[in-house]
């Protein structure tokens, strides 16, 4: 199934103002958007942040086990694996924007986590 392209205009239209709002420098740098997991990620400073699934809603990382409890949330599977960092969250989960912003600032803090990490960077 293709993913919702409502929902990536969505995600489009609310991720700048969600930077904006952050007060974090390490979320800040531009937003791009690729095709991953069937569906299309948008990146922010080259750290996934979001996902708008190709099986419906959104994909997002928290290390929130509260957010993980969440009605219409479940974990990420992926064929026979379920993430443990990753969660799906239900398109009706999503309707108003303020429900999206939540979880766009759920995955940008995961984002600022991720940045600073990986190949080729210094760590501290």
């Amino acid at each position: 199934m293709p993913y919702d392209a409502q929902l990536a205009a969505r995600v489009r239209d609310r991720l700048p103002e969600r930077l904006a709002a952050r007060e974090t420098t390490r979320t800040a740098g531009p937003v791009e958007e690729r095709p991953m997991f069937g569906g299309l990620s948008f990146l922010v400073a080259g750290r996934l942040a979001v996902a708008v699934s190709g099986s419906g809603g959104l994909l997002v990382k928290t290390d929130d086990p509260e957010a993980r409890e969440e009605p219409g949330v479940e974990p990420m599977t992926m064929g026979a694996r379920t993430s443990r960092a990753w969660v799906q969250v239900a398109p009706a989960t999503l309707a108003d924007d303020d429900a999206l912003d939540r979880w766009i600032d759920r995955g940008l803090i995961a984002a600022a986590g991720a940045a600073g990490t990986g190949p080729g960077t210094a760590q501290a």
